[in-house]
């Protein structure tokens, strides 16, 4: 069975190989801003050597019968080939010698109709474990059910992501986002995609909207960097989701804009949503929503599973850290600083945030079953100043409570009682990603130590 199939699905048999080492070649791709123009910090960072299998460790599970075939070979496509679709005009130039790079390549191109000749990373930094596209399967017209019906079966303690855009909000389950990794959805009057990436604890949501065009987004079958390769069904382009970057085909170098959305507990979001929609188990797909299929995966002392590179020893691997990107410079604040601390006032480039940390979330990625899986808590991430005046956080019995007012505040940013109640503070883009993925992506990453 593939790499990726092992990685990506159900059952319990643990996989026995490890990916060949090889040494991929580095890049230095160009990070294109939410308008589409680019800049000059690089996306990605030498590939070094590859981990080897840990003797007795766990695995995540193969897939359920049927979801994935092998993977051959690199196929490279004819240069005569004239079904590839269009798109936008190119932002990076064609490379001449894509073809010679695509040889030595460990993903198939049969099949795709994607312009390969256009790409912002390097080929051998992309690795395909045999699942075809969207053998995990993506929702396109995912369906919802209230608070009521989604509690009588999510546990308090079960992760959820919380999404609100335009006063509307809906909550995506763990639970089930693990087993297809994409919704396609509409929020708000917003195209969005939901996304979530199991091997890497990276929670993304994007608009889907590129200037008139909006893209419908489904599972490549590839990672880089262990995390997941999406694509759209407009152009076929390659977009990687940690980041929401084009990153091979015509929208190349083109970035998608971010929407805030947060891991938070069942319970947290039914208190703070009560009358929100909730992603239903009613997807037309045969899964064990709440089984986790990655038992075992996020062990701290884990090594990455399908990750090329040299892991950033500034932290361990697998520690989960609030991830965010403030004004051009990446922050990660560590989940066991954050918990000591509950609440931190931090100021960068002239910007105050507070990061907010609360106990009562389970790993999606631990127990057999999520609901039985261990605490590692959630986190939230709001610009500090509202309404003109700045404000300063601390850990109350009910929560969250400002100085300046004296106002409860949970864990979504909402003031719940006090001066200030009913109001909420501005969120900011941020993920829970496991440290070496967050890492990989943007190595120039400043990691808070605590009592700054």
């Amino acid at each position: 069975m593939s790499l990726l199939a092992l990685a990506c699905g159900g059952g319990d048999v643990a996989p026995t190989v490890a990916p060949a080492t090889e040494s991929p070649g580095a890049t230095s791709a160009p990070a294109p801003t939410a308008d589409g123009t680019a800049t000059s910090r690089p996306v990605s960072q030498t590939a070094t050597s590859v981990p080897a299998a840990t003797e007795g460790r766990p695995h995540p599970s193969p897939l359920p019968e049927g979801e994935g075939t092998a993977s051959a070979p690199a196929e490279a496509p004819s240069a005569s080939e004239e079904t590839r679709p269009t798109g936008p005009a190119p932002m990076v130039e064609p490379d001449p010698n894509y073809e010679d790079a695509l040889d030595a390549a460990r993903f198939r191109t049969g099949g795709w109709k994607t312009d390969f000749s256009l790409h912002t990373v390097a080929y051998d930094e992309f690795l395909s474990g045999g699942v075809p596209r969207d053998g995990i399967p993506p929702l396109d017209d995912p369906q919802f059910e209230s608070i009521a019906d989604a509690d009588s079966w999510l546990e308090d303690v079960q992760p959820v992501v919380s999404l609100e855009v335009n006063g509307q909000a809906r909550a995506y389950p763990l639970a089930i986002l693990t087993w297809h990794e994409i919704a396609n959805d509409t929020v708000g009057g917003v195209p969005v995609s939901v996304t979530f990436c199991p091997l890497c604890n990276s929670a993304v949501a994007f608009d889907r909207r590129l200037g008139d065009v909006t893209l419908d987004f489904g599972v490549s079958g590839n990672l880089r960097h262990s995390d997941l390769v999406m694509w759209d069904r407009q152009t076929e382009s390659w977009w990687q989701q940690l980041t929401g970057e084009g990153i091979v085909g015509v929208y190349a170098g083109y970035r998608l804009n971010l929407v805030p959305a947060q891991i938070v507990s069942w319970a947290d979001f039914r208190a703070a949503f009560p009358d929100a929609d909730v992603l239903s188990r009613d997807t037309g797909h045969s899964r064990d929503y709440g089984r986790n299929p990655y038992y075992g995966y996020d062990r701290v002392d884990q090594s990455p599973f399908l990750f090329q590179g040299r892991p950033d020893d500034r932290l361990l691997p697998m520690e989960r850290v609030a991830a965010l990107e403030l004004d051009g410079q990446p922050l990660a604040f560590p989940f066991m600083t954050l918990e000591r601390e509950g609440a931190v006032n931090y100021e960068a480039n002239g910007r105050s945030i507070v990061v907010l940390f609360q106990p009562g979330t389970a790993s999606a990625l631990d127990q057999s079953r999520i609901a039985e899986s261990r605490d590692v808590g959630a986190t939230g991430v709001f610009d500090a100043e509202l309404d003109g005046q700045m404000l300063t956080f601390r850990v109350s019995a009910d929560g969250f409570a400002d100085d300046q007012t004296g106002s409860v505040w949970n864990v979504l940013g909402q003031a719940v009682s006090g001066p200030l109640a009913g109001q909420s503070l501005t969120p900011i883009v941020h993920g829970n990603h496991f440290w070496f993925a967050w890492a990989a992506f943007a190595p120039e990453t400043v990691v808070y130590r605590g009592g700054e």
